[in-house]
């Protein structure tokens, strides 16, 4: 029997010539990353296996949360990894001013490349798969053992294979494929598997776009996504690493636990609605309803704060003004991000609209800073989460979008449809 994508990976990384689904597996691992949330809780354990990092070369830490620092506690944790990198002598840490929302800084920065085995204390880990890399979230601990070991053990996943067709919409983009997927198989419907992304339609997305999918694969309960790499994965990883990559392709005999074909032509702008991100609608349902009123917008995060999620929204946004009622934070993923929004004066179209242009940092995703919502107010935000009380009180209300729609939503007061934004 063949062997899918990530199982081949798994299996180079083991030292074997093949794995099954359901087997155990130690893989050696090639880059290990934490937070400033998840970074100071593994360090004390790390610190009762060993006192040097495997390899300083391999061991990333993002300080991305709770950054710029919102108060005392997360200053305190700051400090700590900021020190352990220093004892350390980490080649990957990124300050305040240098830093990234880690899932698109470690790409930008070449970190991160095909055929790579990944671990992150983190659970939108699963971004790297948009270059053909295994990678996945852990826990705290297995982090502090992966920093010490270099090393980790896996049960292999089973696959979903989903064979992408067609080209999709004008004012569809990766988010809204991502939702219509997550929408038709359920927030478990790929539950500790792998959901391995192939076909023709390849070659209609972006990497961003690719990024933005693999971001949402645990979404959906997944252990990690994996795109095939083409010719734009190679290019991204050329432009932005100097690494030595592998590509793995899956054999014809591999086993699948489902096959789905998704015409992206069909896909149309999707919105997930409270509170789970398969509670998927067309914006053509959204549309037959009575309009629900927002109160806040929220374009960036480590799903869609990227060069072209930046773009697409100013698109919108150039010439218009955010509804009254409505406040709009717009925070880019990368420092490089947000200095190309000044060289394209996309910063200047969003400040003139009435947006919040922020620096990099994850903000209001988890409900951390930077756009808490209230009880009762309704947010519609390009993250990847929209669970009781993720942006803040339990009683507000989160609608997951692309980029487009947000801003759409931003000028007219309400969930709108992005195809419309100039009428």
């Amino acid at each position: 029997m063949g062997m899918t994508m990530t199982q081949k990976i798994l299996a180079a990384h083991a030292g074997l010539d093949a794995v099954t689904a359901g087997q155990l597996v130690e893989a050696k691992l090639d880059v290990v990353m934490a937070n400033d949330i998840t970074g100071p809780m593994a360090v004390p354990v790390f610190r009762q296996m060993a006192d040097k990092v495997f390899d300083k070369n391999k061991v990333v830490l993002v300080p991305d949360h709770f950054t710029p620092n919102k108060d005392i506690k997360s200053a305190e944790n700051s400090k700590s990894i900021r020190k352990f990198a220093k004892d350390q002598g980490l080649t990957h840490y990124y300050e305040i001013g240098q830093m990234g929302i880690e899932h698109a800084l470690l790409p930008e920065k070449g970190i991160t490349v095909a055929g790579e085995c990944i671990i992150g204390a983190d659970s939108h880990t699963c971004t790297y798969g948009a270059l053909g890399a295994f990678s996945t979230g852990v826990g705290t601990t297995d982090i502090a053992t992966g920093m010490a070991t270099g090393e980790l053990w896996f049960k292999v996943p089973s696959a979903i294979q989903f064979v992408l067709t067609g080209k999709p919409g004008k004012y569809v983009s990766g988010k809204d494929i991502i939702l219509h997927i997550i929408g038709k198989i359920g927030v478990d419907g790929a539950l500790y598997k792998s959901m391995e992304f192939v076909g023709d339609g390849l070659s209609e997305l972006s990497m961003d776009d690719r990024f933005t999918m693999a971001n949402m694969a645990i979404e959906a309960g997944a252990k990690n996504g994996i795109f095939l790499v083409d010719e734009k994965a190679e290019a991204y990883m050329k432009e932005h690493s100097e690494k030595p990559y592998t590509i793995y392709t899956p054999d014809a005999d591999a086993a699948y636990d489902e096959v789905i074909e998704i015409d992206l032509s069909e896909v149309r702008p999707t919105v997930a609605f409270p509170h789970l991100p398969g509670n998927a609608h067309t914006i053509d349902e959204i549309e037959a309803m009575e309009p629900i009123k927002i109160d806040q917008v929220v374009i960036g995060s480590c799903t869609n704060g990227r060069m072209e999620d930046m773009r697409r929204a100013a698109k919108i946004l150039k010439g218009h003004k955010v509804h009254p009622d409505v406040r709009v934070i717009v925070i880019p993923g990368t420092q490089a991000i947000y200095k190309e929004c000044l060289k394209e004066g996309i910063a200047e179209i969003f400040v003139d609209a009435g947006c919040a242009f922020s620096t990099p940092s994850c903000g209001p995703c988890m409900g951390g800073h930077m756009g808490v919502l209230a009880a009762g107010e309704k947010c519609v935000s390009t993250t990847n989460r929209n669970f009781v009380g993720r942006m803040g009180h339990v009683d507000s209300l989160i609608y997951l979008a692309s980029p487009e729609t947000a801003a759409a939503s931003a000028i007219k007061g309400y969930i709108a449809n992005p195809e419309k934004a100039g009428e």
